[in-house]
């Protein structure tokens, strides 16, 4: 993977995805560089921690 500004176009590594709770099964979009802890909106499970980088999701 090149880097994000020496391609011939320039476009960003990071991207959203849709998570679906272990738990409860409601879908939350997560940022895939998250610098926060994002739980679940409806049982407050936790989603994804964050790392230096992307955002590690949880098991489940």
């Amino acid at each position: 993977r090149k880097h994000k500004k020496k391609r011939l176009v320039q476009s960003p590594n990071s991207y959203f995805m849709d998570v679906k709770c272990p738990g409860c099964y409601k879908i939350t979009t997560v940022f895939s560089h998250a610098q926060t802890v994002v739980l679940c909106v409806g049982c407050s499970t936790v989603l994804c921690q964050p790392t230096g980088g992307k955002a590690r999701l949880t098991e489940g």
